[in-house]
Order: structure tokens, then C-alpha cells, then sequence
């Protein structure tokens, strides 16, 4: 039988998080975790910030611990991406996976995060986890008196820079327009200036990113005076923004103009009977443990929607 009481819509942190409560609430509960599976902690090496594990964990070894929890209490997983969600609480929700597979579900909890946007520069793929990083908060500890570079001009790159700064010996921030151009506030470009550890290169873009096994140093075109540079160093911070992936769900619900779905009361949507959890709702935080949180609180709101 393919009728579920929920459908979970992703295998990260939050999704297996979700599945667990939601198992042991005795929900029957299908996870689509996506392919690959797992989020964004299958490509990050060593999470050291996470509760309940003092030396560290590796990324992937944490979410196969979730998954093998969430299978204990009653889950099926199923990994395979989302095409098409259509229904609702009313009629019941039908969803449709890319390999042909049909399932209906009185609920559904979408936690299918987000995703950064990528330099698209020669390798940065072969070198991600490698000492190209998406998030200083995740991987700055790892870059104890390293020279690191970020790349971009907004807010969360500045944000970015002084926090590396913290660890790094050197930070450089390289931004591809004048100073006037960059869509950082002007109090936070002040902030990283008046820091003594990182150095701004204006009007320079990122050709390639080198090194064998890790990151070791970084080919650059200064677009100003048509020159070309390299610098070594050992980490790469991409802080361009990042994109949740929610494309697949159309108007089903709302979002805001970035694609994050809007949250009324907790971890509602606009449509009754579909929950949303992690990265696919927070703009903000994109942290492990704040993506765990998310996911119980939802599981927890749908148990007692459907309970009512």
C-alpha cells in the first residue's frame, strides 16, 4: 500500500529528524529522501559543533546514524527526488516520485533544504570539503592560522570575514565590482575594513581554484587592468548567497521572492495539512542543529493536526 499518514520530503538533517518524531508517534511515515540523499552534511567532512559528540562526527556518519534511527521506529525510505505534489488535506495529497512511483498521504512535511550558489570556477567541485567551504560557521575552526579567501560582496560575506577572522592569519575578500558596487551596508563594509587580518581586492574574480588533495592556492583575473594573479592559501569561502529548493513545489505554497517557504505559526505553510522544516524556511541560521530543531517542531505540529 502506498497510503501514508505523512510523506517527509527530504533526507537531511531536518527530514530524518521529522521522520523520527513522527515514527514514534506511530504516524506511518514515508521519507522521499531525494538523490543523493542525506543533505548537505554528505558532502561536509567533520561536524564539531554538533551536541552530543565531543570528538566530532563525520557529516555523512551522522546522517546514516539519524536514517538507521529513523528505520528502527517504522520509516521507508525512498531515494528519490519529487517531480510533482498535487491534492489536498481535504481530498488527501498525492505525490509523484521521478521514477513513476505514486503515493497519497493525510500530511507532508517538506524539508528539502537549500543549496549555495556555486562560483562555477575551474576546481571548485573537485576541491569542495577539500578547503572550499559554503558556510564560516560550519568550517572556520578547521583554519587555524591558514590564509583563507571569500568570495563576495554582500552582508553574509562580510559576516563571513570577520568571522574567519577569528582563526585565519590572513582573509581576503574579493569582490568582482568597485567598492560602491558592493550590496554589503555600509556599517558592516566599515567593520571588515577596520579589521586588521583581512585585505579587500576589488574588481578580481576567481579563474581557478588549485591544489591535489587540498585547497593550495587560487588563480585570479583582475578585471580592472586586465592582469591575472595567484595567491597562496588554503581555504575558499563562496558567500554568493544560496537558493532553497523548493523550484519543484510551483505555487503549491507560498514563498517569499527568494523561494523560502513563508511560516505562519510555527512551522505551518499557507496550505493546510503541509509542514515545512530546515533550510527550505531559514534564510538565516542553515545550521545543523537549528535544522534538527525545525524538524521536531514539525513533526510534532503535524502529529497533533492530525490527532485534532
Amino acid at each position: 500500500m502506498n497510503n501514508y499518514d505523512v510523506i517527509i520530503i527530504g533526507g537531511g538533517v531536518s527530514g530524518l529528524t521529522s521522520s523520527i518524531y513522527t515514527s514514534r508517534s506511530l504516524l506511518k511515515t514515508l521519507n522521499i529522501a531525494g538523490f543523493p540523499a542525506g543533505g548537505q552534511l554528505t558532502w561536509t567532512t567533520e561536524v564539531e559543533n554538533f551536541p552530543g559528540f565531543p570528538d566530532g562526527v563525520m557529516g555523512p556518519e551522522l546522517i546514516e546514524k539519524m536514517r538507521k534511527q529513523a528505520i528502527k521506529y517504522g520509516t521507508t525510505f525512498l531515494d528519490e527526488n519529487v517531480t510533482e505534489i498535487t491534492g489536498s488535506f481535504e481530498s488527501g495529497f498525492t505525490v509523484k516520485s521521478e521514477g513513476g512511483s505514486v503515493f497519497t498521504a493525510k500530511s507532508l512535511i517538506v524539508s528539502v533544504g537549500s543549496s549555495p550558489k556555486k562560483l562555477n570556477a575551474a576546481g571548485e567541485d573537485k576541491l569542495s570539503a577539500r578547503g572550499v567551504s559554503y558556510c564560516a560557521v560550519c568550517d572556520g575552526a578547521f583554519f587555524k592560522e591558514k590564509i583563507v579567501a571569500v568570495i563576495g560582496g554582500g552582508d553574509s560575506a562580510m559576516e563571513e570575514a570577520n568571522y574567519l577572522s577569528k582563526y585565519a592569519s590572513q582573509v581576503y575578500v574579493l569582490v568582482r565590482g568597485e567598492e560602491n558596487q558592493m550590496r554589503a551596508s555600509a556599517i558592516m563594509i566599515e567593520r571588515v575594513k577596520k579589521n586588521p587580518k583581512v585585505k579587500f581586492l576589488f574588481n578580481t574574480q576567481i579563474k581557478e581554484i588549485k591544489g591535489e588533495k587540498l585547497v593550495e592556492s587560487i588563480d585570479l583575473t583582475h578585471t580592472d587592468t586586465n592582469t591575472e594573479s595567484n595567491i597562496p592559501l588554503q581555504g575558499v569561502f563562496v558567500a554568493i548567497g544560496w537558493k532553497p529548493n523548493t523550484d519543484f513545489l510551483g505555487n503549491l505554497v507560498e514563498k517569499d521572492a527568494l523561494g523560502y517557504i513563508n511560516v505562519t505559526n510555527h512551522t505551518n505553510t499557507s496550505v493546510k495539512g503541509i509542514f515545512v522544516c530546515g533550510d527550505a524556511a531559514d534564510a538565516r541560521y542553515r545550521q545543523a542543529i537549528t535544522a534538527a530543531g525545525t524538524g521536531a517542531m514539525a513533526a510534532i505540529d503535524c502529529e497533533r493536526f492530525l490527532s485534532h
